[in-house]
């Protein structure tokens, strides 16, 4: 070719991944060696169970279909437009092609030799990380290994500029002191306080013998376990001591070392050889240590958010902490920890608004602080989920009274809710269109009448009984007596025991979710309406893989695990043979969870609704490739519940 016609080439090509990621010279050498060929329409380029030719190809015009001959027919597997690439079986493996390859539109491609781009797939990393992701048309045929995905999406972000292709990273690091202070058990209080001012450290470690630690001491602890209530300082440690101790791993990364001290309160983690306290001391870790390693801290806005009562501050801390997601989302922070952390942090938020409202009626209603209650989130603040303030879910559950208190009581509670959502209103929250909150009189109620509720549901499963239950059972207790939603819990799973067929029925209803993708495998979007033109992310991609977990975990009596690829991890471990794909469908759900919030924030809304026409060719395959696993679940949901037979 002229060097006219090589340049033009090489200009096309560098418009998309993976030539975008070649320097110079190997872009060059691509160019030169690309065979340009026409194809008109209806012609085949290659058929399913070939063998593989010594090219694979970009496409420069037109469009082809990548199909797949079945047992019921044809299926179109993808359809490549500009600057897809296909056919890489020639260059992963020389397997025989697993599609046919179907001309619908006169197009031109280029023909790219294996025998050149083989030495560039083994030298950079980031083009074999392409394929590896497979980011290549027609690879989602063959389950693909999502976490490719997840890295790729860090590597390829300077680039492509896509700020939803953010790999789950642990980037952050933590200095920590490896030189602890300790002292024995029979270490008086006087001595041990002597050592932290001479030390000039906020805490001790009591350790045994062999330096594992059995306890420790705080200024906190001397402050108010000693000096508060007069013991005297001439005692041993012992008694004052925090025991037993929190430990973890010094090796463990920043996420789950700092999730353990957001969890647990703690202002001091104590890190051991193994992790345990039955191994000996090796570090310790401070909420100082972490205020240094990061700057923009959860404990700082949750601190702050526990130590204040008024609304409009609580409502600043939680701008805040909206902009500390972006933050996170944009730097590479696990999914599971940016979860974590944002729960905490609503949960907090929840938990003062009941002091607030409590505070409120303490004096109008002195007769029913003894009654035990519990607030319950649910949806996806129920299953920690929940991002963005999107639509509150909850309600209230109190214990049974006497009947002279039962008008009094569900006046009170009702009192309490509707104070409650108030707060979280105007700490931004969206209201629930359908009026599932705790403002709601139906949805504040005590046990006997949850419990029936719950029996009607599972008793009667009628369309609107399982829409309830998609909300309901994810409940969660935030605040109060959770031995009431665990009394709650087990009626539950009793009542299903007596009635199994309630899980087909679950079953068929997680099945009705509209397919994320057409029949010429592009994204189903609103036909009308405000969002046309919009692909809906939670209706279409993670409602599928919700409803699925919500029903194996239900059908394996698995409790107290809401959130859905935690759910996922455990269906993994209960079922080997599927573990591969419980696994992928955790990860999928992971990458649609972070796409719908960086969605979100980006133009400050739900983030529900996607143009995809705003994505990127990246962006789009591995939205593509996580849907993946929802087929297959669907297989499995099929076989499983029997719902042929059930449909008759």
């Amino acid at each position: 070719m002229s060097n006219v016609i090589v340049n033009r080439v090489a200009e096309f090509l560098k418009r998309f991944p993976p030539f975008s990621f070649l320097g110079k010279e190997d872009l060059t050498r691509v160019a030169q060696s690309v065979e340009i060929q026409y194809l008109e329409k209806d012609e085949i380029l290659f058929r399913q169970s070939e063998a593989a030719r010594p090219h694979f190809f970009i496409l420069k015009e037109g469009l082809i279909q990548l199909v797949e001959n079945t047992a019921s027919g044809d299926q179109i597997r993808e359809v490549c437009d500009e600057g897809d690439v296909f056919g890489v079986l020639a260059l992963l493996g020389k397997r025989p092609y697993l599609l046919t390859s179907k001309v619908i539109e006169n197009s031109l491609i280029y023909a790219i030799p294996v025998s050149v781009f083989e030495k560039i797939l083994e030298e950079n990393s980031r083009v074999a990380l392409f394929f590896a992701a497979g980011f290549a048309s027609g690879q989602v045929v063959v389950r693909q290994d999502l976490s490719q995905g997840q890295k790729a999406r860090g590597e390829f972000k300077k680039d492509s500029g896509d700020h939803s292709l953010l790999i789950f990273s642990d980037q952050s690091a933590v200095n920590f002191s490896e030189k602890v202070l300790s002292c024995i058990s029979e270490t008086s209080i006087h001595k041990a306080a002597k050592q932290m001012a001479e030390a000039q450290v906020s805490s001790i470690v009591i350790c045994n013998d062999g330096r594992f630690p059995v306890g420790i001491l705080t200024d906190k602890d001397l402050r108010s376990r000693v000096l508060a209530v007069g013991i005297s300082s001439k005692n041993p440690v012992s008694e004052v001591m925090t025991s037993p101790v929190i430990t973890r791993k010094k090796q463990d990364g920043f996420s789950n070392l700092y999730l353990t001290m957001i969890r647990h309160r703690l202002h001091h983690l104590v890190l051991t050889e193994d992790g345990t306290d039955q191994s000996p001391v090796c570090g310790i870790i401070s909420d100082h240590d972490v205020f240094l390693s990061m700057g923009n801290s959860p404990a700082v806005l949750i601190h702050g958010l526990m130590n204040t009562l008024e609304v409009a501050e609580m409502r600043k801390i939680r701008d805040r902490a909206e902009q500390m997601l972006g933050y996170y989302l944009e730097n590479e922070v696990s999914m599971e920890f940016v979860a974590s952390v944002l729960t905490e942090i609503n949960d907090v938020i929840i938990r003062q608004a009941l002091e607030i409202v409590k505070n409120q009626f303490k004096v109008e209603y002195p007769d029913m602080t003894g009654i035990r209650f519990c607030f319950l989130s649910m949806g996806s603040e129920g299953r920690e989920e929940q991002l963005l303030r999107t639509d509150l879910d909850n309600a209230i559950l109190y214990e049974d009274v006497t009947e002279e208190l039962q008008a009094r009581a569900s006046e009170y509670f009702l009192k309490l809710g509707e104070g409650v959502v108030e707060v979280l209103l105007a700490c931004g929250f969206d209201p629930c269109p359908g009026k599932i909150m705790a403002s709601n009189p139906e949805w504040v109620q005590p046990l006997s009448t949850w419990k029936n509720y719950f029996t009607d549901w599972i008793l009667h499963p009628s369309p609107e009984a399982l829409m309830k239950v998609s909300i309901f059972f994810d409940y969660r207790s935030v605040a109060g007596s959770k031995a009431l939603s665990a009394e709650l819990t087990d009626h539950i799973y009793h009542e299903i025991g007596k009635k199994q067929v309630f899980l087909n029925f679950l079953a068929l209803n997680a099945m009705k979710n509209p397919p994320p993708l057409g029949f010429f495998k592009d994204f189903v979007v609103e036909k009308s309406g405000e969002n046309r033109d919009q692909f809906d992310i939670k209706l279409r991609a993670m409602l599928p893989l919700t409803d699925f977990a919500r029903l194996l975990v239900l059908s394996h009596q698995v409790v107290g695990i809401n959130n859905t690829f935690r759910r996922f991890e455990k269906l993994s471990e209960l079922e080997p043979v599927n573990s591969e794909l419980y696994s992928q469908a955790g990860k999928a759900y992971e990458i649609l969870m972070r796409m719908r919030a960086l969605e979100g924030l980006q133009n400050k809304n739900s983030g529900r609704y996607i143009n995809p026409k705003s994505l990127g060719k990246l962006q789009r395959q591995l939205l593509k490739n996580a849907f993946v696993p929802i087929s297959e679940l669907q297989e499995i949901v099929n076989i499983r519940f029997q719902l042929d037979y059930f449909r008759r």
